[in-house]
């Protein structure tokens, strides 16, 4: 897989941006080269957190749109608290590809996993994975690979709130290190809710 220069993404953040008619903030390009730079270069893990209506869910989203873009092979797995939240970013990744310039092609003819839940792009035969996919936490994620997961908002108050629910998410989360292919990117998205939050770095 050749390693995509930083220029690709932004190029596709700001040809998004100005087909609604917005400039793209200075936060936003430094969010998009955070990611980038998690998803090209080991260790390939990372934390972003940034203030409240910054803009970073709907970064995060364009930025999958662009991996999907550069790499049509990517299998990409959307964890949230609930599935009711993280189908909301595979449906904003949806948007994104039906819409941008770079992507008309993109589109497959039959929309047979084209949904709230899961698309698949038009890319080479043979994966057997949807290109995009979501799951609550705790959702049945047995059998599933992907090259890129994003665990966007999995620390909510209703996941954090007792040290038995803390303990239980920690546990899920380390299990995706059996769905994660071997050069594969995690990315965490969110904001810490407890002083024992999943977030913290020793």
């Amino acid at each position: 897989m050749k390693t995509q220069t930083i220029t690709e993404y932004y190029k596709f953040l700001d040809e998004w941006n100005k087909l609604l008619n917005l400039d793209t903030p200075k936060h936003h390009k430094q969010i998009t080269e955070f990611l980038a730079d998690v998803f090209e270069n080991s260790p390939k893990r990372g934390l972003l957190m940034a203030f409240r209506h910054s803009g970073k869910s709907s970064v995060v989203g364009i930025f999958a749109a662009c991996v999907l873009y550069l790499y049509p092979q990517t299998r990409i797995l959307i964890l949230s608290a609930e599935t009711k939240l993280s189908s909301r970013m595979v449906s904003h990744i949806k948007h994104i590809l039906e819409n941008h310039p770079k992507c008309s092609d993109m589109l497959p003819d039959v929309k047979k996993e084209w949904g709230s839940h899961k698309i698949t792009i038009e890319r080479p035969i043979g994966i057997r994975e949807p290109s995009v996919i979501c799951q609550g936490i705790h959702g049945n994620v047995t059998g599933l690979r992907a090259d890129l997961i994003i665990c966007d908002d999995v620390e909510v108050p209703n996941t954090s709130n007792t040290n038995q629910k803390r303990e239980s998410l920690r546990e899920r989360l380390r299990e995706l290190d059996f769905i994660l292919s071997p050069n594969g990117a995690m990315i965490y998205i969110g904001t810490p809710h407890t002083v024992d939050t999943i977030y913290r770095v020793e």
